[in-house]
C-alpha cells in the first residue's frame, strides 16, 4: 500500500460495502464532548529532504505547534512541521473525508485492526467491529492502565474534539499553572487564543426550540432541580452553519453524526484557523507521514532530527536526517513525554533533567449515563456537538459535560464525560526491554474521579428517581474509568523546562504543547494549552531569536 491517501473504492480487495457498510456501532460519539473531531486538512506540500537543514522544526501540529509555526513565520523564520499522521484532503469511497460516528471504517483508527470505541456497548451488545490497519484520523493508545485517546493527522487533536473551547475560570488558575502570570494570561493570552480559535457560543434563542439539543434541555432541567448550576459552554463550531443544517439548507454534519472520526462541515479544526494562517505566510511547510525519531546535537551547532517516513499501513518507507537549529516538542502530551524520556535514556540528551516525563495526568476525565423516565425523551436527532455542562467543581470537585449520544434513535439517556480534580499523577519510564516507554497510571486511581463525579449524578438519579445506564461500557460497568481525551503533562512548565518551556540542559529545544500543563486543566483543556502556548513563544521570539 502507497503512502498516499486510500483510492476512493478503499484499499485492494476490499469493497465499498466491507468499508462503508451499515454498523450497529453508536460508538461513543458520545465521548465527542471530551476532547476529540475535525475538519479537512490542507494539501500537503513537498516533504522535507533528506540532509536538509532548517532553522525551525515542529514536532506535531496541534494546538501549541500549530501557534509555534504561526508566530514563528510571522518573525521571518522558516518552519519546517512534522506530523506523524495523514493530511486529511481527500475524500473516501463515499465522497466524504471523514465518516460517521456510526459507521466507523479504514479512516477511524490509527493503525489498528479492531475498532475501540470510548462505548463500547449499546443495549448490552458489543459495536466494535473489525477494520483494515491504516493510519486513521483516531488514536486509542493503550497503557497498562488507560486508553488515551488522541488525533491524528495534520491539525492533531483539533481533528477529533467536541470543539469545546473553555477558559478556565480566574479563581482556578493558579491551581492549573502556578508559575504563570495570570493577570497576563485573562488580559493578554486566553483573549488571544479565543480569536485565533474562531471561539462561539450558541445562540441561546436558537438552543431553546432546536430539536438537536433537546437533550441538552433535558440535561438543564435536571441539573437545575437538584440544585446545579448549568452554563452554556463555548465551541469552536460554526453555528450559523448548525442553523443551516437544521434548516436543511446545509449539507448536514454535526447533525449528521460527524465528530468523533472527523467533521466535514462546520468545525473549525486548526486547518482552518492557526494552521490556515500559517501556510498563507509563504514560510511553513508540513511533513505529514513522517515521524520524529530522535533528536540529538549536532556537530557543527543545533540539532540532529531523525526522521521515519511512514506510509498508510504504518511501514517505514525511508529515513532522513536533517539538522535543525531549534526544535519544538508539539508531540502532544503523550507523544512530547514518549519521546523525551526515550532521548535522555538512550543518551540522545542525556542532560535532560529528571522531571521529563513526570506530572502527567489525565484531566479527571470519567464517563457515566443516566437512564431517564419516558417523560423525559432526549431526541432521536442530536447534535455532535455539545454546548452545556453543569458545575458542581468548587463544592464537588467535578464539571460534567452533557454530551450528546447520537443514535439515530430515541434512547431516553442522559450522557455525560465528567472532568474532576483528581490528584493522581503518573510517570513515563523508558523500557528498554520492549524499545517503548511505560506509563505508570493505574486504573485503580480513577476512583476519586468517580467519587467526585457522583456528588452530581447521585443527586439527580435520587431527586428523579432515575437509575445508572449500565449497557454502555461493557460487564454492566456504570462508569468508563479507563480512557482519557484530555492528556496533561510530562514535561511540566518551570520544572522540566523553564518557565516559558525551554527544556533544562539545552539551549534551542523547547516543550510548547500540552505536556507543560501539569495533569489537570479544570476545564477542556485546549483553549489553555493554546494561551499558553502564545505566552510563551511571544518570550521565545522576543528572546532568543533577537
Amino acid at each position: 500500500m502507497s503512502d498516499k491517501t486510500l483510492p476512493r473504492n478503499g484499499p485492494r480487495g476490499i469493497s465499498r460495502r466491507g468499508f462503508i457498510g451499515r454498523t450497529s456501532s453508536i460508538l461513543g460519539a458520545v465521548a465527542l464532548a471530551g476532547h476529540i473531531a475535525p475538519a479537512r486538512a490542507a494539501s500537503a506540500a513537498a516533504p522535507i529532504a533528506d540532509g536538509a537543514r532548517v532553522p525551525a522544526l515542529v514536532i506535531g501540529t496541534g494546538y501549541g505547534g500549530s501557534v509555534a509555526a504561526l508566530r514563528l513565520a510571522q518573525a521571518g523564520v522558516d518552519v519546517q512541521m512534522i506530523e506523524m499522521g495523514m493530511s486529511w484532503d481527500a475524500p473516501g469511497s463515499d465522497g466524504k473525508i471523514f465518516p460517521k460516528v456510526t459507521s466507523p471504517d479504514y479512516r477511524s483508527f490509527w493503525l489498528r485492526t479492531r475498532t475501540k470505541a470510548p462505548l463500547s456497548n449499546f443495549l448490552g451488545f458489543p459495536i466494535d467491529k473489525d477494520v483494515p490497519k491504516y493510519t486513521g484520523i483516531l488514536d486509542a493508545e493503550d497503557f497498562a492502565g488507560i486508553t488515551v485517546y488522541q488525533g491524528r493527522g495534520v491539525g492533531g487533536g483539533s481533528l477529533v474534539n467536541g470543539g469545546m473551547a473553555v477558559t478556565p475560570k480566574r479563581a482556578n488558575f493558579a491551581a492549573v499553572l502556578p508559575s504563570v502570570d495570570a493577570d497576563e494570561m485573562y488580559a493578554t493570552y486566553y483573549p488571544r487564543a479565543n480569536a485565533g480559535l474562531g471561539v462561539g457560543m450558541v445562540d441561546p434563542a436558537w438552543f431553546e426550540t432546536a430539536d438537536c439539543y433537546q437533550f441538552s434541555r433535558v440535561g438543564r432541567k435536571h441539573a437545575q432541580r437538584s440544585g446545579f448550576a448549568w452554563t452554556f459552554v463555548p465551541d469552536v463550531y460554526d453555528w450559523d452553519y448548525m442553523k443551516r443544517e437544521a434548516a436543511g439548507t446545509a449539507t448536514k454534519s454535526a447533525l449528521a453524526g460527524e465528530i468523533l472520526y472527523g467533521n466535514n462541515h462546520g468545525k473549525k479544526s486548526l486547518v482552518q484557523t492557526y494552521l490556515a494562517q500559517a501556510r498563507a505566510t509563504g514560510k511553513v511547510t508540513i511533513s505529514a507521514l513522517h515521524k520524529v525519531t530522535s533528536v540529538s546535537p549536532a556537530a557543527g551547532g543545533g540539532y540532529t532530527v531523525t526522521i521515519d517516513q511512514i506510509n498508510t499501513t504504518g511501514d517505514t518507507v525511508a529515513t532522513k536526517s536533517v539538522t535543525a537549529d531549534r526544535v519544538f516538542f508539539a508531540a502532544g502530551s503523550v507523544g512530547t513525554s514518549k519521546l523525551l524520556v526515550k532521548l535522555k535514556a538512550t543518551g540522545a540528551l542525556p542532560n535532560l533533567n529528571n522531571e521529563v516525563g513526570k506530572g502527567w495526568g489525565e484531566n479527571g476525565n470519567v464517563m457515566c449515563g443516566r437512564a431517564n423516565h419516558l417523560w423525559d425523551p432526549t431526541g432521536k436527532l442530536q447534535s455532535t456537538i455539545p454546548c452545556s455542562g453543569i458545575d458542581n467543581w468548587d463544592a464537588g470537585g467535578a464539571f460534567a459535560e452533557v454530551a450528546p449520544l447520537p443514535t439515530g434513535i430515541e434512547t431516553y439517556a442522559s450522557f455525560y464525560l465528567s472532568i474532576t480534580k483528581n490528584p493522581n499523577r503518573a510517570e513515563f519510564t523508558w523500557n528498554a526491554a520492549t524499545g517503548k516507554a511505560d506509563l505508570s497510571w493505574q486504573t485503580a486511581w480513577k476512583q476519586p474521579s468517580i467519587s467526585m463525579a457522583k456528588t452530581i449524578f447521585d443527586k439527580i438519579n435520587s431527586k428523579e428517581g432515575t437509575i445508572y445506564r449500565t449497557d454502555l461500557f461493557g460487564g454492566n460497568k456504570i462508569w468508563n474509568d479507563t480512557l482519557t481525551y484530555h492528556p496533561l503533562g510530562g514535561a511540566v512548565l518551570n520544572k522540566a523546562t523553564d518557565n516559558y518551556g525551554r527544556l533544562h540542559g539545552y539551549t534551542g529545544l523547547y516543550v510548547i504543547d500540552g505536556a507543560l500543563i501539569p495533569g489537570n486543566a479544570s476545564v477542556n483543556p485546549f483553549v489553555t494549552i493554546t494561551a499558553l502556548a502564545e505566552r510563551n513563544i511571544e518570550k521565545i521570539i522576543a528572546t532568543d531569536l533577537r
